[in-house]
């Protein structure tokens, strides 16, 4: 089940974030959004739409917006597709409490995607050119480096 992580992390019944429906949709092409996170420490999500999910990073000091700029981002838990649209606050005590916006939205183009490699173009309001995510061994299984490519 590619949401099961993401669904014991929540109580559905306290918090409006989507649960998911598991519905595959009809793909209007690869969807990304960040979004500005004011949990316990203000960071982005960023989500790249795949196989039916949102497969996500926390990167807690933003998206880097200056080529060769290089920026922790933390893989998490993948969410549901309908997360692309949430926006609001999440409840206190719950997982990921504080209030979610949208930052940015768009369309990206995967480049390359392997297990150490993530290399896209966004197409988006704010963010436009290529990013690469690269898997950060030395630092934690879950830890990558982000950065803004040159074009």
């Amino acid at each position: 089940m590619p949401l099961e992580e993401y669904r014991k992390k929540r109580d559905f019944a306290a918090t409006s974030e989507p649960e998911g429906s598991g519905e595959k949709k009809k793909p209007v092409g690869k969807i990304f959004v960040v979004q500005e996170h004011h949990a316990s420490h203000l960071h982005y999500d960023l989500r790249l739409e795949r196989d039916g999910v949102l497969v996500s990073f926390a990167v807690p000091k933003g998206i880097p917006e200056k080529p060769g700029e290089k920026h922790l981002a933390v893989h998490v838990e993948d969410h549901p597709l309908e997360y692309a649209d949430f926006e609001g606050t999440i409840p206190e005590g719950e997982y990921g409490a504080g209030q979610v916006k949208i930052w940015d939205r768009g369309l990206y183009e995967p480049l390359y995607w392997k297990e150490d490699k993530i290399e896209v173009v966004m197409k988006g309001e704010r963010l436009a050119g290529r990013y690469v995510l690269v898997r950060f061994r030395r630092a934690g299984k879950d830890e990558w480096l982000l950065f803004r490519a040159k074009d």
